[in-house]
């Protein structure tokens, strides 16, 4: 699954840590889910993308 957490975090000038700490998670998660290296859970899938006031599907790109 691709994302764009990158791309909209750095539009509304959230720094990776400020974005972690909005969110309850480290930034190292961040660096994660920002890389493709990891798939967050639904619950925080939401939380971001109500964080970045898109909806999920513009957040997260399911590849077919």
């Amino acid at each position: 699954m691709k994302n764009r957490v990158r791309e909209l975090r750095k539009q509304l000038n959230l720094t990776q840590e400020e974005f972690a700490n909005s969110l309850g998670v480290t930034r190292q998660t961040i660096i994660a889910i920002e890389n493709d290296k990891y798939n967050p859970t639904l619950v925080l899938a939401i939380k971001i993308a109500r964080l970045l006031n898109e909806p999920v599907e513009s957040v997260f790109i399911l590849e077919q």
